[in-house]
């Protein structure tokens, strides 16, 4: 018989109606999912960790952008919130769940059934996650994601991106020194790299089937 793990159980927190596996990356009201994107369900899981507690917006952002991913932040958090919102069927105007408080942040602002571990929110990033199988994802309704060939690859997109030189990362990415890796392809991970936030990843389907390439953690799921 398969046994819940209390890791499991922390990533699994019920609210009104609805219930949230984060590990899983599923919203239920009743027995019902219901359809939400990746981005939004983050958003819940961090405001769950502190219910009735405001979590600014720039945490959301350093938690959950990547440093380096050319996206348009505001717009993308907005989108968000909006979509986490129609999803619970909340409003802004009378919140239920997700409440705004300007120029600060978001809350959590329903009662809970059980609770979230916060030291598990980033545990994609700590855990031993060389040989298996994850899935690229990403926020915004993304296509595809940029990934380095290796390291100076990564060091020289990088410098580029601070010198706000799109040309440059055009010219990465037609000499294959930057791979364009479409959303749920799968890879195989092969090392978790020396730069925090990034490991080795094998492709294993698409245009750069069998090549390697350094991937940010947070944007590979089960």
């Amino acid at each position: 018989m398969a046994m819940t793990s209390k890791s499991d159980t922390a990533r699994r927190v019920g609210f009104g109606p609805f219930t949230v596996d984060l590990r899983a990356g599923e919203l239920y009201k009743g027995k019902k999912k219901i359809k939400v994107q990746q981005l939004p369900l983050q958003i819940l899981g961090a405001l769950l960790e502190t219910p009735g507690e405001v979590v600014a917006r720039e945490e959301l952002k350093s938690r959950l952008w990547p440093a380096d991913t050319f996206v348009d932040f505001e717009h993308g958090l907005n989108t968000a919130i909006k979509k986490l919102r129609q999803a619970l069927g909340d409003s802004s105007a009378k919140p239920k769940y997700i409440e705004t408080l300007p120029k600060k942040g978001y809350r959590f602002s329903g009662s809970l059934s059980g609770t979230i571990e916060k030291t598990t929110v980033q545990s994609a990033k700590s855990a031993d996650i060389a040989g298996q199988i994850l899935y690229v994802c990403a926020e915004h309704e993304m296509e595809c994601i940029i990934a380095p060939a290796n390291e100076q690859a990564r060091e020289e997109w990088e410098r580029l991106v601070s010198l706000n030189d799109d040309v440059g990362v055009s010219m990465m990415i037609a000499d294959s020194r930057l791979l364009l890796i479409e959303v749920a392809k799968p890879v195989r991970v092969l090392s978790l790299d020396g730069h925090e936030g990034w490991c080795e990843a094998r492709i294993l389907e698409g245009e750069h089937y069998g090549k390697t390439a350094l991937l940010p953690r947070k944007l590979l799921r089960e």
